[in-house]
């Protein structure tokens, strides 16, 4: 008998009038908002202005869900066009199912969109917006818990997740909660990235680069520890093998970017430049060279005249 486990809600969707509320997308939603606010905050800090992080999100949110649901729907096809199984069921993605590898490549094409039409180095807004992305994986794990998916292997310790439904091959029991695990790995990735880019002023995508090889690092064995259905290399579930070679890939561009273009960018977003006289000079009189007036040419002539008559005047002697 099971004393202690995380239960399962009865419901992943909560009707609101006619409006349906799923847990799933709203996790996704929360995750998003944090993501840009402190994406925001980190690039103001950077000398970016505010409001930048969301424009470009217009265009990397978008695609990153193109991307997440084309990935899981490429990896898992056998789940929407097998036998029995309904295609139009690839395009509910408030039902659950993003990979983040599809997301991150195809939203990292949205933001180099969104930056190339701000004129804003990619690299740069990637690592203000790290550790933010990893809180929002961290946020929306938990629509797993709403769905009952993406569990782990059977365990009867305290923190177990009890899995309730029945369908689509599910059976109840406790497993373990590896959504948890994941969404727990996540927060440790963002405050390492924080940590690591105040100590160590990353800069040109080395930010991002560490926040990529750190999720790979926990989803490998995490990963490995999820029985639902899933392609197997060599003996390995697919995203394993994915894991590694993103990781690799992220190390090898920290090192080779670390050597190549060491320090951090100075300029992160082209603003307007003061003009070469925009600093006026006070004199003792109080007057600025920016309120000069320049004369035309009669009124110089008058005001000559009028400099001469005046000193005539002062030159006549008193009666």
């Amino acid at each position: 008998m099971d004393l202690a486990f995380i239960p399962s809600p009865s419901r992943g969707v909560v009707e609101l009038g006619p409006i349906p509320l799923r847990g799933y997308a709203f996790c996704i939603i929360i995750g998003v908002f944090v993501a840009v606010w402190l994406g925001n905050k980190r690039w103001v800090d950077r000398g970016g202005r505010s409001g930048t992080v969301a424009d470009i999100a217009v265009w990397a949110v978008p695609f990153g869900l193109v991307g997440g649901r084309l990935y899981h729907v490429i990896t898992d096809y056998q789940l929407y066009f097998s036998d029995g199984r309904d295609w139009v069921d690839a395009f509910k993605i408030w039902e659950g199912g993003l990979g983040i590898w599809g997301a991150i490549a195809l939203g990292a094409v949205g933001a180099w969109i969104g930056c190339r039409r701000r004129g804003i180095p990619l690299p740069a807004w990637a690592d203000a917006l790290a550790p933010g992305i990893a809180l929002a994986q961290a946020i929306g794990r938990w629509g797993n818990w709403f769905n009952q998916e993406l569990y782990g292997k059977p365990t009867d310790l305290p923190w177990a997740l009890k899995i309730t439904s029945a369908e689509d091959g599910r059976v109840p029991g406790t497993y373990h909660p590896t959504f948890l695990y994941e969404s727990l790995w996540c927060i440790g990735v963002a405050v390492l990235v924080i940590w690591a880019d105040r100590r160590f002023k990353l800069g040109h995508g080395r930010a991002f680069a560490l926040y990529v090889a750190s999720y790979c690092a926990g989803r490998g064995w995490i990963e490995y520890m999820r029985v639902d259905d899933a392609h197997h290399v060599l003996g390995l579930r697919l995203n394993v093998w994915t894991a590694i070679v993103v990781f690799l890939l992220a190390v090898a561009y920290f090192v080779v970017s670390a050597k190549t273009r060491p320090g951090r960018e100075e300029i992160v977003e082209p603003g307007d430049e003061p003009a070469a006289d925009s600093t006026d000079s006070t004199d003792s009189t109080g007057s600025t060279d920016g309120d000069s007036v320049k004369l035309t040419k009669g009124e110089k002539d008058t005001k000559g005249a009028e400099e001469t008559d005046g000193e005539k005047s002062s030159a006549e002697p008193k009666s």
